[in-house]
């Protein structure tokens, strides 16, 4: 997948991939490809935010454990959006998230949401 210039890449793994998460944090459908993570493990957690529970329809949420072991992976997708989506993300993240850089299997560098 070829990102332009003035796009960001977002590795998604849990609720971002869903499109009715897309649609109301972002306005559209994000385009991606599948990708894996090499190095982190899911876990998961509970969410206590009310809109972003109902919203996805999920009270728990998994969360990324970087391991540092290549023999855990996650699997997911790597989707382009703009700086002003990112800031989006930013925002439906709750605060159990903070976002970091990584080097996907694909080589692709990408944000991706992890634990604190």
């Amino acid at each position: 997948m070829s990102f332009g210039s003035g796009t960001e890449s977002l590795f998604a793994y849990g609720t971002l991939q869903l499109p009715e998460v897309q649609l109301d944090t972002f306005g559209r459908l994000l385009a991606g490809e599948d990708d894996v993570l090499p190095g982190y493990r899911l876990e998961w957690v509970e969410i206590d935010d009310d809109r972003v529970a109902q919203l996805s329809g999920l009270d728990s949420h998994p969360i990324l454990r970087r391991t540092d072991d290549p023999r855990d992976r996650v699997f997911g997708r790597v989707l382009a959006l703009t700086p002003e989506e990112l800031d989006a993300a930013d925002e439906y993240e709750v605060s159990l998230y903070r976002r970091v850089s990584v080097q996907l299997a694909s080589g692709i560098r990408a944000w991706v949401y992890v634990g604190h």
